[in-house]
């Protein structure tokens, strides 16, 4: 409303001004004061737009915006440099007219390409940055495009630096036919140097990102991020319309339905991206040089080692003296741990007991360990093949300053979460999303961490149409390979390959009350007893209690937790698992790879 009035005080000012001067009526808005939303229609303020990072007020739609002013709006005043500013390209198909063309386009924007490229600092932190202008020819990938991109990715990685390239493209460029297709496997060569060097590659995608370029860098980042609403896809949708004869459903190819369908890890507000990609930053490289920091988390490190375990603090129930008699590890002898397990026991329960305790909704959920014992997680999403599975939330996370990756299967705390989350059940787009930031976690050299509650992968037509058994499988294969320290903390329930599948690193810890089996106690009596009501003398039979696990040598520690464990004492657990995991962080980032990999096979072996 207040908006409106502006507007007809504005008219009318400029209405009298135009008679009170010309004695005629001329245009009543000076040119500029006012745009046209392309979403909604509406007319807004030109300088409301601006301040409020080219989103229209009225419906949120987001303006496109300039390669400098993106630039501006992303990096610290005054720190960008940019490079290869006046490279452009040729004719290569001797097109007629298109050099012309591309001097008119240079005279109207002000560029000489449709990607501007260069070193800049976020938040104190250098990256090497790409933006691509849409006014350029849509921003399409012709020579010049390619060779500048290609340029800034060689550089970063004799530099040692991330890269951040914003796409926005109507994909390759026709009139520079071939040439324009072999700047696909040219950028994506360079950004495979630049992975084997063991750097970040963030890509954000922009309204539009089609074609050559989503075939190409843009889709090729260790992390995706998309603006709200982004039209992204290989062929635009007049192309597909135009080829199948059938209108499109709603939201096909925006940035919304790529998260749904896993080919992006985020959807970032625009007002937010400068802080995401600070965090990004922050959790996987260096400051820049001058300020003299080391690699994310080494310093902190070292203040985890010198650590005492009277330093941590630990839940007034539960004190640092008597830490010991709650943690049971096969460092110490049996008889000991039988003895303590005993003692310190609130109430013996029976295995049956224990399976139903284990499933209890009260219990704490995935996330809520992920909350509890670490800082700036952020979740990645998506398997980058089919889907995101919300069974399996993962994405990076700072342990007392030090970069981990978390993966922790999640049920929900309450019915409608439950649906949500397939009560925990994995498909297999959810172990091939928790595989895939393993691989990930490798790359960057991050410890990984997962926990386990699931009563099984889930078992149905779908699953097995996307290949639940393969999945499962290259997950187990992968994890046996994987080159950085890998923990597993089994929850609540471990049903069968569904747990197993992140549970196959170096140490397996469980809850008291949790359990791990081949399959779950309704199951194996149906299978083998043909009588599925026997469930609770199967549960006895089927060994599967924390300390019946524990004295067989399967897991490696077994941790007490409170009676009626719950969100309200979840603080007794987790202050015990953080010095638990500081210990284990300690030990194993200090092996070697062959050592780490030989430990693993070993522990494997003994079974």
């Amino acid at each position: 409303m207040k908006l409106e009035n502006m507007f007809k005080k504005t008219k009318s000012l400029y209405r009298e001004q135009s008679v009170k001067h010309t004695g005629t009526l001329k245009p009543e808005v000076p040119q500029g004061l006012l745009r046209k939303c392309n979403k909604c229609g509406a007319a807004i303020v030109t300088e409301d737009v601006k301040n409020g990072n080219y989103i229209c007020p009225k419906c949120g739609g987001y303006f496109r915006i300039h390669a400098y002013t993106r630039i501006r709006m992303i990096t610290d005043e005054g720190s960008f440099e940019e490079w290869d500013k006046d490279l452009v390209g040729g004719n290569p198909m001797e097109y007629r007219g298109y050099e012309e063309k591309l001097n008119s386009v240079r005279e109207k924007t002000g560029l000489q390409e449709a990607v501007v490229t260069g070193k800049g600092r976020i938040n104190g932190r250098e990256a090497v940055i790409g933006v691509c202008d849409g006014r350029f020819f849509m921003a399409s990938m012709g020579w010049a495009v390619g060779e500048k991109i290609t340029r800034a990715v060689e550089r970063a990685t004799r530099e040692q630096l991330p890269v951040i390239l914003f796409a926005c493209s109507g994909g390759a460029r026709m009139q520079e036919g071939i040439t324009s297709l072999m700047q696909m496997s040219k950028t994506s060569a360079a950004l495979k140097k630049h992975s084997d060097a063991g750097l970040l590659y963030i890509s954000v995608l922009t309204e539009p990102t089609t074609g050559g370029v989503t075939a190409s860098f843009a889709m090729l980042g260790d992390v995706i991020l998309a603006e709200t609403g982004a039209l992204i896809g290989f062929a635009g949708p007049r192309v597909i319309e135009q080829t199948i004869r059938q209108k499109l459903p709603k939201g096909f190819q925006r940035a919304e339905f790529l998260l749904e369908h896993g080919f992006l890890d985020e959807i970032v507000e625009r007002e937010n991206l400068k802080r995401t990609l600070t965090k990004l930053l922050k959790l996987h490289g260096r400051k820049r040089k001058t300020e003299g920091t080391d690699l994310p988390g080494s310093d902190k490190v070292q203040e985890i080692n010198n650590r005492s375990a009277a330093e941590v603090k630990l839940s007034d129930n539960v004190g640092t003296a008597d830490r010991e008699k709650h943690i049971f590890s096969q460092e110490t002898s049996d008889s000991f741990c039988e003895k303590e397990f005993c003692q310190n026991s609130r109430t013996e329960h029976t295995a049956w007991e224990r399976v139903q305790i284990s499933r209890k909704l009260e219990r704490p959920s995935g996330s809520s360990y992920i909350k509890s014992l670490f800082t700036d997680f952020m979740e990645l999403h998506g398997d980058r093949k089919y889907g995101d599975d919300p069974a399996v939330i993962g994405g990076i996370a700072a342990f007392h300053g030090m970069p981990v990756t978390v993966i922790v299967q999640e049920k929900g705390c309450d019915t409608k979460e439950n649906i949500h989350r397939n009560f925990g059940m994995p498909m297999p787009e959810g172990y091939r999303k928790a595989l895939r930031l393993m691989k990930q976690a490798e790359k960057f050299r991050r410890p990984v961490i997962c926990f386990v509650d699931t009563p099984g992968a889930f078992c149905g037509i779908e699953a097995e149409e996307r290949g639940q058994g393969a999945a499962i499988a290259d997950s187990l294969m992968e994890l046996a390979g994987l080159t950085v320290p890998v923990l597993t903390i089994i929850t609540g329930e471990g049903g069968s390959g569904g747990a197993l599948a992140l549970a196959a690193g170096d140490q397996v810890w469980m809850l008291e009350n949790a359990v791990y089996s081949i399959l779950s106690p309704e199951g194996f009596s149906s299978i083998l007893w043909k009588d599925s009501t026997k469930a609770k003398e199967a549960a006895e039979v089927m060994k599967l209690t924390a300390a019946d696990l524990y004295s067989q040598g399967i897991i490696e520690k077994m941790i007490c937790e409170p009676e009626g464990y719950s969100e309200q004492t979840l603080y007794q657990v987790t202050d015990i698992l953080d010095k638990e995991i500081t210990d284990f962080l300690e030990e194993y980032r200090n092996y070697s790879e062959e050592v780490l990999l030989e430990k693993r096979y070993e522990r494997f072996r003994k079974f």
